[in-house]
């Protein structure tokens, strides 16, 4: 560990580049959301191995409603199907689930798996994961200012989706871009950010420990000196 640095124990990641994956290997672009699914799930285990104790993806933002109507509905699917495939194990692993977002315009049905995998996984205590579906960091600011009464930043954040995450000490993005897209906008105000280039199914578990070695090399003042 760098002098004056620390491990990553809170980690947040935007999961890009499943389209260009799909679309470089003349695959139909689900499929890279399948790959990209199956790298969350294999990088979720290393981050739990590494230390990680809460790690928070980029499922679906309340933009991607905007993306053509058969590209959704697929997503919607394999969403639904992950969620009922893969609970069991991610709770004898150990994983606590959390999904944060709005829940408007998501199908019932959907809703009702999200519920029951958080019922389900509540006792884990390795690791949490943070699922950001149908998620914008304005519209979860937006919907606390419409409840919120005053009293300051702690009351302001126990209005946020989930209240007992911690803010990020790192940001990792994939795929070359640089923006934060709408994430995570309260919670990562002093995140320390990390760009990869890697397409979000190539992202290795070496990619995923250089990403944190990166960071432990960083200075965090918080704006001190």
């Amino acid at each position: 560990m760098a002098a004056g640095g620390r491990a990553a124990r809170y980690v947040a990641i935007i999961t890009d580049g499943n389209g260009r994956w799909a679309a470089e290997r003349g695959l139909p672009t689900i499929e890279g959301h399948r790959a990209g699914a199956d790298t969350v799930k294999a990088r979720l285990m290393d981050a739990a191995e590494l230390g990680v104790k809460e790690l928070t993806v980029y499922s679906f933002s309340t933009e991607n409603w905007a993306r053509p109507a058969e590209e959704v509905t697929a997503l919607m699917r394999m969403f639904s199907e992950r969620i009922r495939d893969e609970t069991p194990e991610l709770r004898d692993e150990g994983v606590r689930m959390r999904f944060i977002g709005r829940r408007e315009g998501v199908a019932g049905a959907l809703l009702e798996q999200m519920d029951e995998a958080e019922r389900v996984t509540a006792a884990g205590d390795r690791i949490t994961l943070f699922v950001a579906f149908n998620y914008g960091g304005r519209a979860e600011i937006l919907d606390a200012a419409e409840r919120y009464e005053g009293g300051g930043e702690d009351a302001f954040r126990a209005l946020l989706y989930a209240p007992e995450m911690h803010e990020p000490d790192v940001v990792i993005r994939t795929s070359g871009e640089q923006r934060l897209s709408n994430y995570l906008l309260w919670q990562a105000a002093y995140s320390e950010l990390v760009f990869r280039d890697e397409l979000w199914p190539d992202f290795t578990r070496e990619a995923l420990i250089a990403a944190l070695d990166e960071f432990e090399q960083r200075s965090r003042r918080f704006g001190g000196r």
